[in-house]
């Protein structure tokens, strides 16, 4: 029995110990690398062969596609705007004639002369209270050489009047009336000189701005520049319808005109 025994138990030890070698051997057989499954192929579809063109019937047939963005008045805003034809446009435009191209133009009408001025030739009410001293003495002076022009006596007269601008060179007054001996003297240009300096100190005084042209034009006048004389007497009077020595010259000139004319 114990032989029995023993010889079973053998048995199953052998067993076990095949089991194990197999086991190792399995463990110790190269192994197959690993794959991954390669996915069926897909049959691509043949390409379809391109179409004919359409024939130019076709396209005339066929609409026009059409975009969403575009709008009709969209297209009726940006169409140009074409007037109609009409006779006048049909028609070639007429060339002015050589005798309607020279026709003069009317002169502009002259400005209606100012109104006279008062007279402000008194120099000595130009002495007020909040004039300076020495444009006061200036004053008096120039009234004085004044009343010798008045008198006929233009060379004593400048001896007054070159002393009122040496006190107030600013003295647009003591400029004039030297102006006016010095015309009186027969030295024209120098008056002129004089008139310059007075003009310019004058401002706005349209009196004497008008005085001084008269007189500018009464030295044009000595010197023989009979259109520059014109043109000062009238702006004299533009400036003071008044100025009696524009007035007369003016007249003058006119008159000695109208034999030369005949």
């Amino acid at each position: 029995m114990s032989f029995v025994g023993n010889s079973g138990s053998f048995a199953v030890k052998l067993l076990l110990a095949g089991i194990v070698l197999a086991a190792g051997l399995f463990s110790c057989a190269p192994q197959r690398p690993y794959r991954a499954p390669v996915p069926p192929k897909r049959s691509v579809p043949p390409t379809p062969a391109p179409l004919p063109p359409p024939s130019p019937a076709e396209l005339g047939r066929r609409p026009l596609p059409q975009d969403p963005r575009i709008r009709e008045q969209d297209i009726r805003s940006k169409a140009p705007a074409t007037a109609p034809a009409t006779k006048e446009t049909r028609e070639p435009l007429k060339q002015p004639s050589v005798r309607e191209s020279r026709t003069p133009v009317e002169p502009a009408p002259q400005p209606a002369l100012a109104p006279p001025l008062p007279d402000d030739s008194s120099l000595l009410a130009k002495i007020t209270p909040g004039v300076s001293p020495q444009r006061a003495a200036s004053l008096r002076l120039t009234e004085e050489g004044k009343r010798l022009l008045d008198g006929g006596e233009p060379a004593k007269a400048l001896t007054p009047l070159e002393r009122s601008i040496a006190i107030d060179s600013t003295n647009p007054y003591g400029h004039f009336y030297l102006a006016k001996a010095q015309h009186r003297l027969g030295r024209y240009q120098d008056s002129l000189n004089f008139l310059d300096v007075a003009e310019s100190r004058l401002g706005g005084e349209l009196f004497w701005l008008a005085e001084v042209h008269a007189l500018r034009g009464e030295n044009f006048r000595a010197l023989g520049q009979l259109q520059r004389a014109e043109v000062s007497y009238d702006y004299a009077l533009r400036l003071n319808s008044g100025n009696r020595t524009a007035a007369e010259a003016l007249a003058r000139m006119q008159s000695d005109a109208q034999p030369a004319s005949r």
